[in-house]
């Protein structure tokens, strides 16, 4: 899955790919999670954007929701994924996809609940100009 996924992207970035660093953004991400933008491009209206996210053992993205869609596959450990209702949506190992769908009516956190270092390749497909994610306060959960 994982290869078909990258061999999308790459039909759809061009040789104008980019690699930087730089830290997740999400409201707070814990210590240590960081990402890497591996390629980037942009169609017509919409940015096509292939990041490596990693979260450390204990660590969360924090609260966020994105203007667009979200592809990922769980490259390494698990991600332990929960919505604005405190509740568990899915729990995603290595070689899993996840999908994440758009709006502030998806409101959600990655957390990774293991011992070693979560990494997620994931696909952004946003509106140009749009940030990868948009802060969003605890909405009440006893975790963050």
């Amino acid at each position: 899955m994982r290869t078909a996924l990258r061999t999308a992207v790459v039909g759809v970035v061009t040789a104008a790919a980019l690699t930087l660093c730089g830290p997740a953004r999400a409201t707070p991400a814990g210590p240590g999670v960081t990402a890497r933008i591996l390629a980037q491009t942009t169609v017509g209206g919409t940015d096509y954007t292939l990041r490596e996210i990693t979260v450390p053992p204990g660590q969360s993205t924090g609260w966020h929701y994105h203007d667009g869609p979200l592809y990922g596959v769980v490259e390494q450990g698990t991600l332990s994924h929960f919505d604005a209702t405190c509740g568990s949506d899915g729990v995603y190992r290595t070689g899993a996809t996840i999908r994440e769908p758009s709006g502030s009516d998806h409101v959600h956190i990655g957390r990774n609940l293991g011992d070693t270092p979560l990494v997620l390749e994931v696909l952004y497909v946003l509106p140009h100009g749009s940030p990868f994610s948009k802060d969003a306060p605890n909405p009440g959960c006893a975790f963050q």
